[in-house]
């Protein structure tokens, strides 16, 4: 892509919460913008009731202003910035329908997830899939709930990209009264804390469930931050400030949160529901579910101690019970 023209038309492509608020921050700056939506019934609810049928349905949108379509190689086609919102248990059912040719688009990965099966982070997917540069992949992160983006309260994002004039280019058109956004160039690094940080909500809403305390909660936080630390810095060694709001700051929020998926799940699980019964209860997906079996995957590769991840891997998939898994996690704890 022309960096002349960048970010040029940009894309949305989901339909749930996440891209709502995103959209709705981007029509603040953009004259126009596309929106892939899988559904059609949900495209023509949308139209008619100029809000998402399903997701922060008191948001009304300039309908004129935007370019729905369910053909995702139509919108390929259109748009010359993807910017990605999909859960990563569906993101390859949705872009592996691509058969347009991307590899000159700007990609922007609000997917704060790992594809499943291979494990990649989703720029490097689309970099060895779709032929994306480097160059043109972006990450946006931080502590940002949809639900409160939506009530315009303040909210802080973060743009990676290892071209920071693309970082701040793409932030120039998410900024608003309520909305601030930095750069950065730790794309990996973001991506892989977007991820660690819903297992230790989990974990977070499971010790919750459990009334352990807020004694124990800060206690799992304070090492929660320092086991991310140590896995980012050997999966992608670079310097970073761990404290940064896209790695601290939305550790804190999603482990917090009322509005938190991956902490009311955790929270089911602590008081006693089955890990079944915990997901088929939540409306939405907890990304963390999934999060946490890709990590503890890579992490065979290298090693480094996660009491946190393990004792969550050991609940959701091993089926060990969430307060002996508790007890044995924090004997590493500091």
């Amino acid at each position: 892509m022309d960096q002349s023209i960048f970010p040029g038309k940009i894309a949305v492509m989901g339909g749930g919460s996440w891209a709502t608020a995103l959209a709705k921050l981007l029509m603040q700056n953009c004259e126009t913008i596309w929106w892939y939506m899988r559904r059609d019934d949900r495209i023509e609810d949308f139209k008619r009731l100029r809000h998402n049928p399903a997701y922060l349905t008191d948001q009304d949108f300039e309908i004129e202003r935007i370019y729905f379509s369910s053909d995702i190689n139509e919108v390929c086609r259109q748009a010359d910035t993807l910017l990605l919102v999909m859960p990563s248990p569906y993101f390859k059912d949705h872009v592996d329908k691509i058969t347009e040719d991307i590899s000159s688009k700007a990609i922007v990965s609000a997917v704060k997830g790992i594809v499943p099966d291979s494990n990649e982070l989703i720029t490097d997917y689309m970099v060895n899939r779709f032929g994306v540069s480097r160059e043109n992949t972006l990450v946006i992160s931080g502590p940002c709930h949809a639900e409160e983006v939506a009530l315009d309260r303040p909210s802080y994002l973060t743009i990676g990209c290892s071209n920071l004039e693309r970082a701040q280019a793409f932030s120039d058109c998410i900024t608003g009264k309520h909305t601030h956004a930095t750069t950065s160039t730790d794309v990996n690094g973001i991506e892989y804390a977007a991820v660690l940080k819903n297992v230790y909500a989990i974990a977070a809403g499971i010790i919750h469930g459990l009334k352990t305390g807020d004694n124990f909660g800060a206690i799992l936080i304070s090492n929660a931050i320092r086991e991310m630390e140590r896995f980012v810095d050997a999966v992608c060694p670079r310097p970073r400030q761990i404290c940064d709001s896209v790695y601290l700051g939305d550790l804190l929020v999603t482990a917090y949160s009322r509005f938190s998926r991956n902490h009311n799940f955790g929270s089911m699980i602590g008081r006693g529901y089955s890990v079944k019964a915990a997901r088929m209860e939540m409306e939405q997906t907890a990304e963390g579910y999934y999060g946490t079996k890709c990590i503890h995957d890579i992490n065979k590769n290298y090693e480094v101690a996660m009491p946190i991840l393990d004792a969550v891997y050991s609940i959701l998939y091993r089926g060990v019970p969430a307060h002996k898994a508790i007890k044995f996690m924090a004997q590493y704890f500091d």
